[in-house]
């Protein structure tokens, strides 16, 4: 059996790139283990992203999960908002804790303001989680 993998060439770059620039920690948590960082992109790929520090954000994986899929949104001025269904929910530590307690916080800058994330591809992004809530 043969598989085809499809690889985008320039992902390992941009998580170099995006990782060293918020220092190796999440953005909404802190979380500094590498290996559970990602580089998520704000702009995605499949809707012509650049692959520029501007346009990520080191995120651990829970967070990306939740960013790409609308549960938490960040708008050009750098607040977390989590969608309100979600804000509504009762469930456990992890749900309170890892993104109920995000909502209204600032998001996590890196040092640099040349590396701060685009406001206008935040505000790209963020009308897509205004629509999905």
């Amino acid at each position: 059996a043969t598989a085809a993998v499809k690889t985008r060439l320039h992902q390992r770059g941009f998580r170099e790139r995006v990782l060293t620039a918020y220092r190796s920690s999440c953005r909404f948590c802190k979380l500094k283990h590498a290996e559970l960082l990602d580089a998520s992109h704000i702009i995605p790929d499949n809707e012509d992203g650049p692959p520029t520090v501007d346009n990520g954000l080191a995120l651990c994986k829970i967070h990306h999960t939740a960013f790409d899929r609308q549960i938490i949104g960040v708008t050009p001025d750098y607040e977390i908002n989590v969608r309100k269904d979600i804000l509504e929910e009762e469930d456990g530590p992890m749900l309170r804790h890892g993104l109920q307690e995000l909502h209204g916080r600032e998001l996590i800058l890196p040092k640099s303001k040349k590396y701060y994330p685009n406001r206008e591809y935040l505000d790209w992004r963020y009308e897509k989680f205004r629509k999905a809530g």
